[in-house]
């Protein structure tokens, strides 16, 4: 059977890589609703604002996996393209036992700082206690939580699109299970959250490894998981790095500005807190989408750039971008006219509803906006160009949000804050359409 990086029909070659992605991202989001879903059942404002205090750490996790999961699928795929099967294994290799030694630093040092880490997240008096016990688990994971993270890009790219879903679903479809018991029957509250959460990494990170185990008995030298392939060496180790670098910083710097975000709306209480976390969880639809989108097709780009078809590239670059405005504008209009009615699965209180669908319909204005940015990102990845996806990702989460945030508070207050998200992303659209047109331009140059 042709491999789906070799199909030549554009969107049906968007679909085969981007549709797996985008269910995958689909079943996280899923979790994630119901992970708030399960914790609103309490009726306490202060552990809903807890679990969302505590996303930014989850993700600072997760982005050190990126270190080496979206790293060695850039490497590996432009290899592929290159046909050098054994040299992309043994950087598969060398990513996955990296992963799980970070792993294991991570659970250590999160457990022995776990109290400050709970007061930087933002957490006061009424949460402080929800936020440490949702913490002290999801640290206990952090080995599972990365490996699990960091297969779901090297699977994509050696072209294991279907075991890459399967394993992202089964874990998130075990977390909700593990939700509903721990929450919603046994009432352990935010500790069962994190638990569920926990659990659910380690079933997809087993999964993965006995996808790994069953691959390298049939003899795939693209995926070595034996200890005695372990081999890295310097030039390896740094080709992964850079790009993983930025693509990890992607996660970081995202967690660094919602926990700047959250400090500034924490300021007007865990109410506001609460409105902005369900919103949020509402408007990662369209976010998580169009990452799952951008990030499946990434390993495609790759592998067409390694193997030096540019005139297919751009194709499926300009395609991915177009369907992720599509798919954003159709979130938008659904996000503006039941953004209330979103917002009641969640909450009881009349005010906090209609705080909530008002803060949902000022986030959702950027959704459209996400397919050019997230292409972009993923594209320079997938090419190599570490400085200009790290560029893409400092503006949107440091260098543009920050001070967006502060200006917007200070002149609007909550109003303000909650704008930031879109206000920030129009203007980095245009930095991105300018810096890829720029770079079309200098690989025309190049070839002359």
């Amino acid at each position: 059977m042709k491999s789906v990086y070799e199909e030549k029909n554009i969107p049906k070659a968007i679909m085969r890589v981007g549709l797996p992605a985008m269910l995958g991202q689909l079943t996280t989001l899923i979790y994630n609703i119901a992970d708030t879903f399960f914790v609103s059942l309490t009726k306490e404002p202060a552990t809903i604002a807890a679990v969302t205090l505590c996303a930014p750490i989850l993700l600072i996790i997760m982005s050190v996996a990126c270190i080496f999961g979206m790293g060695g699928s850039s490497v590996i795929a432009r290899l592929l393209g290159e046909e050098k099967k054994e040299e992309s294994g043994a950087t598969m290799n060398f990513c996955v036992y990296a992963m799980a030694i970070a792993g294991i630093i991570t659970l250590v040092l999160g457990l022995v700082f776990l109290k400050p880490l709970a007061r930087v997240s933002g957490a006061d008096t009424d949460n402080f206690v929800y936020t440490c016990e949702y913490l002290k688990w999801i640290f206990a994971g952090a080995p599972f939580i990365m490996l699990a993270n960091g297969f779901v890009h090297l699977f994509r790219s050696v072209g294991l699109i279907k075991e890459s879903t399967i394993g992202l679903v089964l874990g998130n479809v075990i977390n909700m299970v593990l939700d509903y018991i721990f929450i919603a029957v046994l009432g352990w509250g935010t500790a069962g959250a994190a638990l569920a959460t926990s659990l659910g990494f380690v079933c997809a990170t087993i999964y993965y490894i006995a996808c790994m185990v069953r691959e390298e008995n049939r003899g795939n030298q693209s995926v070595l998981l034996m200890p005695k392939y372990f081999s890295p060496n310097a030039t390896m180790i740094r080709n992964v790095v850079s790009i993983g670098i930025p693509g990890a910083l992607i996660t970081v710097l995202m967690s660094v500005s919602n926990i700047v975000l959250n400090n500034y709306i924490s300021i007007y209480g865990s109410d506001a807190v609460a409105s902005y976390g369900i919103a949020y969880k509402l408007d990662m639809i369209p976010i998580l989408l169009s990452v799952g989108l951008s990030q499946g097709v990434a390993p495609l780009v790759g592998f067409c750039y390694g193997g030096n078809e540019k005139g297919r590239m751009s194709d499926t670059v300009k395609h991915t971008i177009l369907y992720g405005i599509i798919m954003g504008a159709v979130f938008t209009v659904i996000f503006i006219f039941f953004g209330k009615s979103l917002a009641a699965i969640f909450l009881q209180d009349e005010a906090l509803i209609a705080q909530t669908g008002y803060f949902l319909k000022v986030l959702c204005l950027s959704a459209p906006l996400l397919g050019v940015i997230n292409m972009m990102t993923s594209y320079f990845q997938a090419l190599g160009k570490a400085i200009k996806s790290l560029t893409i990702t400092v503006l949107r989460n440091a260098a543009l949000f920050i001070p967006g945030v502060i200006i917007l508070n200070y002149c609007w207050k909550l109003n303000g804050v909650i704008a930031a998200q879109p206000v920030v992303e129009l203007i980095l659209t245009i930095i991105c359409v300018f810096m890829y047109v720029k770079d079309k331009k200098e690989g025309k140059s190049s070839q002359l």
